[in-house]
């Protein structure tokens, strides 16, 4: 149960705007809007912030609590293979090399496969659980959010800063991604992988599109906001990149209500179109 005190209601989370289509999507007590100006679609009202962090923080949010994942852990097999193929097109792109941080890294399966691409790996998280099973996967694992990311003067600037599934769950995107522009080197990469908004499968499921986990996910971008949201943030070189998922059988079912047959739940299924990712570039120089 929410009460009207922990909702908060919003203008756009990219452009500002007041001007929206409300309620496209109603989960009540909160409901999807989308922006007359820029397009993003967006919850409205929302659950206020610090309600949420509160639930980033549960030791329960990865495996079994009230908001979050069934099982984090037994989407491993499934995680895994996803981000070596992300990494492989970050790496033929020229974007890995150097000093890694990824804000949001749960267990650390992302950092552990980049171990071979970057020469250092940080990864933020707000669990405590979640970042004792990061911590032997990662060269360093920081707990808390963008404010508790050592400041620039303290030498730990980034060459690449990757937001993987995290970007969605952030209320003020903007601020977010320039606050973490200053913990990037000039030059340094900016990517950003969330769930797909425009793909076609969210007006074929409409309610049942497993992305709409609501109350943790309050942005919800196609390509072109995705890109928009760079190039308001800062960045330039802005480019999308292809992102393939790979699902277990038993995932699948899951999000749409069927029970797989035992035999078929280890099975795995590479879906298109359910993520989309960019990347931005730092200026060498700010004006």
């Amino acid at each position: 149960m929410v009460s009207s005190a922990d909702l908060d209601l919003s203008p756009c989370p990219l452009c500002g705007s007041e001007e929206r289509h409300e309620n496209v999507y109603v989960f009540p007590p909160f409901a999807v809007a989308r922006c007359r100006r820029c397009r993003l679609w967006y919850l409205h009202p929302r659950l206020a912030e610090p309600a949420m962090h509160a639930q980033y923080e549960d030791d329960s949010y990865f495996e079994g609590g009230a908001a979050g994942y069934s099982s984090y852990q037994a989407q491993e097999r499934t995680l895994r293979p996803t981000f070596r193929r992300f990494l492989a097109e970050l790496d033929r792109r020229g974007m890995t090399g150097g000093r890694l941080l990824e804000v949001g890294c749960a267990y650390g399966f992302f950092l552990d496969e980049a171990r071979s691409r970057f020469a250092h790996r940080t990864g933020t998280d707000y669990s405590p659980a979640a970042l004792e099973k990061a911590r032997g996967r990662a060269d360093r694992v920081i707990l808390g959010g963008t404010a508790q990311i050592p400041s620039d003067a303290a030498g730990e600037l980034f060459d690449c800063i990757a937001v993987i599934h995290v970007i969605e769950h952030i209320y003020d995107p903007v601020d977010f991604l320039r606050t973490l522009a200053g913990h990037l080197r000039p030059g340094g990469w900016m990517v950003l992988a969330t769930p797909d908004m425009g793909s076609p499968w969210r007006p074929l499921m409409r309610y049942r599109w497993p992305f709409f986990k609501i109350p943790e996910h309050v942005t919800y971008f196609d390509r072109r906001t995705l890109g928009e949201l760079l190039r308001r943030s800062g960045y330039e070189t802005v480019q999308s990149l292809p992102y393939a998922s790979v699902f277990s059988l038993d995932l699948i079912g899951e999000k749409l209500g069927i029970r797989m047959p035992a035999a078929l739940r280890n099975r795995q299924l590479w879906l298109p179109a359910t993520t989309i990712a960019a990347a931005g570039r730092k200026p060498q120089t700010t004006s």
